[in-house]
């Protein structure tokens, strides 16, 4: 795998991850592809899509008072895999797939809780 493609899914991660810090929706639901799916461990079940996660996103906002304070992307890691790759770092995986046009979205989240070990 070229020093390039790592280069470009780090960006795309690095886009993702400013865009959730920075409270830019648009941006940060954009940067998954529409049938993207996520596993959060404060959620019963595995969500199927993007428009489902943003759903569950404004209701978090209208009923929990949720909001963004900060984000940092601690201990990442960019594994390529052709047309796939997975980025994680210390509570977060996502998995990225190349699009028709090239660029990199992401297609699953998965959140664990952070441990104290």
């Amino acid at each position: 795998m070229s020093t390039t493609t790592v280069q470009e899914i780090r960006a795309a991660a690095d886009a993702l991850v400013a865009a959730f810090a920075e409270g830019r929706l648009d941006d940060y639901f954009g940067a998954f592809a529409p049938d993207a799916t996520f596993v959060f461990h404060t959620t019963p079940q595995r969500l199927d899509s993007t428009a489902e996660y943003r759903a569950l996103w404004r209701r978090w906002v209208e009923e929990d008072g949720f909001r963004v304070l900060g984000c940092v992307s601690s201990a990442p890691l960019v594994q390529p895999f052709g047309d796939t790759a997975v980025f994680s770092h210390d509570v977060e995986t996502i998995v990225f797939a190349r699009s028709e046009d090239g660029a990199w979205l992401a297609v699953h989240e998965h959140l664990s809780p952070r441990t104290t070990a």
